[in-house]
């Protein structure tokens, strides 16, 4: 019965921390987007963009962003080149509040929960830019394999990292592993 309670409590926690986040972010991007005659992204993906351009400069890339006249998306040109459209998906913050509704449902102190948050979250946006990059370079390279790219190797840099994040957070930080410890001594 036990351990029923634990599942339901962490489901609950989960899915209402998720369905919260979710909606704020819903929120937002209905706020922030503009469809119609003029498209405009969001400044959050604008922003992802932005770093995505700034870094892929610092690499010597010659890449520039702009706004998608057709469609919600920001277009990333390398050398002069369209190569890819950033979209809403691209900018991580859904990646970002899964894993935030995962630590926060398997509870762990307030002070680590929001650290970890934090760190996760940067890390998880850090990475995406770095992703989105590698991904441009190799549509820029390699054409003929930009399905490939982006529907198995790609997911698979932004998904493992979430779930090496779940690992450590449920292996260091959270109570659940404690209290299980405790039962042991």
């Amino acid at each position: 019965m036990k351990k029923n309670k634990t599942l339901i409590i962490f489901l609950l926690k989960f899915f209402i921390t998720y369905f919260v986040l979710f909606g704020v972010y819903s929120f937002y991007l209905h706020k922030t987007q503009q469809k119609g005659d003029v498209f405009s992204c969001s400044p959050l993906t604008k922003g992802v963009a932005i770093h995505v351009e700034k870094v892929a400069n610092l690499m010597r890339y010659d890449a520039s962003v702009e706004q998608h006249s057709d469609e919600l998306s920001m277009k990333l040109n390398i050398n002069g080149k369209y190569v890819a459209r950033i979209i809403e998906g691209c900018n991580s913050l859904s990646v970002i509040i899964l894993f935030l509704a995962f630590i926060i449902a398997f509870a762990g102190p307030v002070k680590s929960t929001i650290l970890f948050g934090i760190f996760g979250s940067v890390l998880i946006y850090i990475v995406n830019i770095l992703r989105i990059i590698a991904l441009s370079i190799l549509y820029y390279r390699y054409p003929e394999y930009q399905e490939i790219l982006h529907d198995l190797l790609f997911p698979a840099v932004i998904y493992g990292l979430v779930f090496v994040l779940w690992i450590t957070w449920v292996t260091f930080y959270s109570n659940i592993r404690k209290d299980e410890y405790k039962k042991t001594i």
